[in-house]
């Protein structure tokens, strides 16, 4: 599929979408948000593809929303300001809740919503140089259709300094407080993404969107009789599938599994 503000590369079952904007550092607008949200529920739905990757071309990763969009945005009407902001946080949903992994590839500039992209994929990594910034206090903004997915990633205290502050937080700091899980040389940072990938490919494609979705079910919930009996019936569930079902014969047969990527 022809997309004007993205491309989509796919290797060995790894997708990669790239922001394609690098004349304005990968900045948001509507279009980048529309064809975002098309590729990821496409990638979704695709039984080929294992592990989804979003980077970004150019010097930065994602600067953040595209102020020409957002100076044009705040002419409009409450009822169109709205509509607008809600196919962004779809958007942020859709990458959330990808039922297949998702990686970060920040080389550069993570700032505002490219700092909430990066916080909506499973993983991080990050090249040193890289830096992270929740911006909009600066301008008299609100991180307000990421905060979901950043508070998250980062913790409320560290989301309380960082979203107020409007700090640049370094690859490194953002390793050390959780918010990043590699950290790597500029060239380097592909050999991170591939060895995460390839651990991914060798999981059960069902079992991995299954414990995505279990990690939200769970995650600040009691431990309680309800969960307990939520917990108990997708493993006896998960036990009697097909594909748990070849996953426990091909260990006890000491093979790998039919889903494995080689």
């Amino acid at each position: 599929m022809s997309y004007r503000t993205i491309e989509v590369v796919t290797r060995d079952r790894v997708a990669t979408i790239w922001l394609n904007r690098p004349e304005v550092r990968n900045a948001l607008n509507e279009t980048v948000i529309a064809e975002l949200d098309e590729s990821l529920t496409a990638l979704g739905a695709n039984s080929d593809i294992r592990v989804v990757v979003l980077a970004g071309r150019g010097k930065a990763f994602c600067a953040g929303a595209d102020l020409q969009w957002m100076q044009r945005m705040a002419t409009y009407g409450k009822r169109e300001n709205e509509a607008d902001a809600m196919r962004l946080a779809t958007m942020l949903r859709t990458l959330y809740q990808c039922p297949k992994p998702t990686v970060a590839r920040v080389h550069g500039a993570a700032y505002a919503g490219g700092m909430g992209l990066a916080a909506a994929c499973d993983m991080v990594v990050a090249a040193k140089r890289a830096e992270f910034c929740l911006s909009e206090v600066r301008i008299g903004l609100v991180p307000a259709t990421i905060s979901p997915y950043v508070v998250q990633a980062l913790g409320v205290q560290a989301a309380r300094r960082y979203m107020l502050t409007a700090e640049r937080l370094s690859a490194a700091e953002a390793h050390r407080i959780g918010f990043v899980h590699e950290v790597r040389e500029l060239d380097e940072i592909d050999s991170a993404i591939d060895e995460f990938a390839s651990s991914l490919c060798m999981a059960g494609p069902a079992a991995l969107a299954q414990s995505k979705a279990l990690i939200d079910q769970v995650s600040n919930r009691p431990i309680e009789t309800g969960l307990i009996a939520d917990t108990a019936a997708l493993i006896a569930r998960v036990r009697a599938s097909a594909e748990g079902r070849e996953g426990v014969d091909a260990f006890l047969q000491k093979r790998s599994a039919e889903w494995a990527c080689h």
